[in-house]
């Protein structure tokens, strides 16, 4: 097991999955608070990574591409502090950082975790029952049912509708997007047969935000919602077609025959070490020459 604990938050990896546990530090954005704890399954991992600084460090994940509903319905517009995915490491945790990175990709080598897109999600989005007032409206989502209520700023044409009910079943699409420069954000819900270009100003369907604090808890509704959604690449029937694979070249073949054999080599240093048949300094050695040679 490795483990890195920071005022920024914990990261806990068991071999088979990250557990991502936010800081109480009052520096830890309100938006990872009230998400709180993440499991990530080592299926759901592209990479892993480490980058130092002057004064602190960070530790990155990076997701495969259709694994996780927040990821998908923020688009990749949370910022630095709202990132769950991101961990804040002080110089002094540098060492531990790195060798958390060495056990996940270890890890990751091992298990032969492939880097492609997914078509399911592999986790489950933010629970539910979610209540977020924000912007000029409150978004409340109870798993099956979105109603949008509206407050004293809402655009008097939008709010003359009155408060708007939704279900999971009449949407095809949410997308959150947060306030930039000039342009303020929103949280919007496509709902089928009934597409729309107006702005979020004037859609009974959307909540129009204007950058404060709790905008990116609106981004939790979103991610919510999309992880009841049918999966974007099964929407689109993007599901791989059966092909017959090329046959290799004797030296291609040789090669991942080569490649296979420094696996199960890995996998066999990983027992004796667990089983404590070899040291932490012999199996880093050992280890290490193995990859060497891949």
């Amino acid at each position: 097991m490795a483990e890195i604990i920071q005022k920024d938050g914990t990261w806990v990896f068991d071999g088979d999955a990250l557990r991502l546990t936010p800081g109480r530090d009052k520096n830890v954005s309100l938006f990872r608070k009230t998400l709180g704890e993440l499991v990530v399954p080592l299926g759901a991992l592209a990479g892993v990574s480490f980058e130092q600084g002057k004064k602190a460090g960070r530790l990155r994940l990076r997701l495969r591409d259709g694994a996780d509903p927040l990821l998908h319905a923020t688009g990749g517009r949370l910022t630095e502090p709202n990132d769950p995915y991101q961990l804040i490491v002080e110089s002094d945790r540098y060492g531990v950082a790195e060798y958390f990175v060495d056990e996940v990709r270890n890890a990751l080598l091992l298990d032969q975790v492939p880097a492609d897109p997914v078509d399911a999600y592999l986790l489950p989005g933010p629970s539910v029952p979610l209540s977020v007032s924000a912007g000029d409206g409150t978004a409340t989502f109870d798993g099956e049912n979105i109603r949008l209520e509206w407050n004293w700023k809402t655009e008097d044409a939008k709010a003359a509708a009155g408060s708007r009910s939704l279900t999971v079943t009449d949407l095809t699409a949410v997308e959150w997007h947060p306030a930039a420069g000039l342009e303020n954000g929103h949280l919007r819900f496509t709902v089928r047969n009934a597409p729309t270009k107006a702005p979020p100003k004037y859609d009974p369907n959307s909540v129009e935000l204007w950058g404060f604090k709790k905008d990116p808890l609106m981004a939790l509704v979103a991610a919510a919602v999309q992880a009841r959604l049918p999966h974007p690449a099964r929407a689109a029937g993007t599901a791989v077609a059966d092909a017959r694979p090329e046959l290799p070249s004797p030296r291609v073949a040789a090669a991942e025959d080569d490649h296979d054999a420094l696996l199960r080599r890995l996998r066999e240093l990983g027992e004796l070490h667990h089983t404590g048949v070899l040291t932490d300094e012999e199996f880093t050695l050992a280890k290490q020459a193995v990859l060497k040679r891949m």
